[in-house]
């Protein structure tokens, strides 16, 4: 029996614990030693010790004692439930040390920089870390340039922020050229931060909307938003005008900026499509064609001979998609699933 049992000193050596821990464990009924020696002493057998492996894998996973003893000496104790819910916490621990990583990584790499970002930068940087995790996984984050740059990227934008609002107080006009140029920088930057996915630029609008209806302050207010939009579309128009006459550019320019939050849902699904390699010829792609031609046809006109000008423009003004979310390789998906819906 000796050689099957350990007395209370060699258990608290042999496990780390104390032994004035396994005295209170027995004085209040968690773990009581199975027999007694001769002498008086305590006893542990393979099961009081199969116990205490339990009892502290469940101290491990937080639970108190008084919980663990009734845990312990319920019927069918769900134990391999207590170790899966420790994993997924160990999971979440991971996952949250691995966002920590990364932002003392960038925090990094900004720091060892020539450029050092403003105090408000920095405090921008933190202020949106919890915002941007809220419509983006980690994964997403990891993908989003966005989120790689934060205090540099802040100082950046908020130095084009500073050029609109400069323009507009001197009265420039967003159809100017010097403020179409800026529109064109900013929206190509805008299409790079978000990593060319009209996904995660739509979430991004969604967040920074949720934001504003809050009453919180984001770092594009919304009249330089706007400004930036009627400029883009000016600087848009100037490239078309080179293909169309005055007429047709009047029904363009009226139609021009209307059902955008429609085109930018399209090119998502769009994209996705292409992500998930469906090709063109599949029902849901022509599907999505013909929603675009309907979109189309609502900018351009019902006339061919005008939508065929305007495909040519877009052949030849790269500079028409650039800011866009669309690239020459949605624009050739999109002409094979609008053949593909002719063919059929």
């Amino acid at each position: 029996m000796e050689k099957n049992v350990l007395k209370i000193g060699e258990l608290a050596s042999r496990t780390g614990l104390t032994v004035r821990a396994l005295h209170h464990y027995d004085s209040i009924g968690l773990l009581t030693p199975s027999a007694r020696a001769d002498s008086g002493y305590r006893l542990y057998n393979r099961t009081d010790v199969a116990r205490l492996h339990r009892i502290q894998a469940l101290r491990k996973f937080g639970m108190s004692l008084a919980d663990i003893a009734t845990f312990l000496d319920s019927e069918d104790a769900p134990f391999a439930d207590i170790v899966t819910q420790q994993i997924d916490a160990l999971d979440k621990q991971i996952e949250q040390a691995s966002a920590l990583r990364g932002h003392l990584a960038r925090l990094q790499q900004q720091m060892a920089g020539d450029d050092d970002p403003a105090l408000e930068d920095w405090l921008d940087a933190l202020e949106q870390m919890k915002l941007y995790e809220q419509y983006f996984t980690p994964e997403e984050l990891r993908r989003l340039p966005f989120w790689q740059q934060e205090a540099r990227r802040n100082a950046r934008w908020r130095a084009m922020v500073g050029e609109a609002q400069a323009m507009r107080a001197r009265g420039v006009t967003a159809d100017s050229e010097e403020a179409r140029r800026l529109s064109q920088r900013w929206m190509e930057s805008l299409e790079h931060d978000t990593g060319a996915n009209p996904e995660f630029a739509w979430r991004m609008s969604a967040m920074l909307e949720s934001e504003e209806l809050a009453g919180r302050r984001t770092v594009v207010p919304v009249e330089i938003k706007e400004y930036i939009g009627e400029a883009f579309n000016a600087h848009k128009m100037a490239l078309y005008a080179k293909y169309l006459n005055e007429e047709e550019m009047r029904h363009l320019r009226a139609n021009s900026r209307k059902q955008v939050n429609e085109w930018l849902k399209l090119f998502m699904r769009l994209h996705q499509h292409m992500q998930q390699g469906v090709p063109p010829e599949h029902p849901s792609s022509q599907a999505l064609a013909q929603e675009w031609m309907v979109l189309f046809r609502a900018r351009a006109g019902d006339s061919e001979h005008v939508q065929a000008r305007i495909r040519h423009a877009h052949d030849n003004e790269p500079e028409l998609l650039r800011g866009t979310w669309v690239t020459p390789a949605i624009i050739a998906y999109i002409r094979q699933a609008v053949a593909a819906c002719s063919a059929a």
